[in-house]
């Protein structure tokens, strides 16, 4: 009897030990497998976040770009109005000088055809008195 016993005890304890083997086995095989997802959640989680971090960075150079962009239009909006106004300023001193010049001639040609003038008017005269002489 107590060797029957001994041996169902055996035979129980061997299919415990096997039992437990292959509780073992489906919870590692079980553990591997979450393991798995949890590293492909894990990776898919990376993923998103380094394209999430890529988008943020395009979307910063975006707008660093169109920063830049408007500065430099404001840049070139403030020269184009600094030439402007300077190419008034040169436009406006030459036609004062122009009219400096002009008004310098004026006065010399006015000048000079008085001086004809006169020396006409002389020669005339001069002309009617030997003409009076003459007669």
């Amino acid at each position: 009897h107590e060797r029957e016993h001994d041996r169902e005890i055996s035979e129980l304890i061997t299919k415990h030990e096997e039992e437990m083997e292959k509780v073992r086995a489906e919870l590692k095989k079980e553990q591997e497998h979450l393991l798995d997802e949890l590293r492909k959640q894990m990776a898919a989680t990376h993923r998103a976040e380094i394209e999430q971090a890529q988008l943020q960075s395009q979307t910063l150079h975006s707008l660093e770009l169109e920063t830049l962009r408007l500065s430099l239009n404001n840049m070139h909006t403030s020269q184009l109005e600094l030439t402007q106004s300077n190419l008034r300023k040169e436009k406006e001193t030459a036609l004062v000088e122009l009219r400096e010049m002009l008004n310098d001639k004026r006065a010399q040609e006015v000048a000079i055809l008085q001086s004809r003038h006169q020396l006409e008017s002389e020669k005339i005269k001069e002309q009617c008195l030997k003409e009076k002489e003459d007669l």
